[in-house]
């Protein structure tokens, strides 16, 4: 079984910066690998909608609302994914999700969840 983690959400300002990150880990002695991934987020009373994705060789695919202010990568060893967060606006507020295709030596690859972070943006 994998977990899959996220961390490094928070209260900020308007104009600050976050990293959030999403690490994949298992007991069963299994190399871990994150092929592709996803933050997606929820603001109260809204979807979840995609925020930023990476797969394969890191191809990377944005919001049109993120564009240039957040950058989604992996990490050196491929079982963390990172989302850098830059210029924080009341508008990004919400609890964010990772979504992530793991590989496991053991067993193979599956889709996960992660439980999610919330950010706070205060204007």
């Amino acid at each position: 079984q994998v977990q899959l983690v996220e961390s490094g959400g928070g209260l900020v300002q308007a104009g600050d910066s976050l990293r959030l990150s999403c690490a994949a880990s298992t007991t069963t002695g299994s190399i871990v690998r994150i092929n592709q991934a996803a933050w997606y987020r929820q603001a109260p009373g809204k979807q979840r909608e995609l925020v930023a994705s990476i797969t394969g060789e890191s191809p990377t695919n944005y919001a049109d609302d993120v564009k240039g202010r957040f950058t989604i990568s992996r990490a050196t060893g491929m079982h963390t994914v990172n989302l850098q967060m830059n210029r924080l606006t009341a508008e990004d507020t919400a609890v964010y999700y990772c979504n992530a295709e793991v590989w496991l030596s053991m067993t193979g690859t599956r889709s996960y969840w992660g439980q999610g972070t919330q950010v706070t943006v205060s204007s």
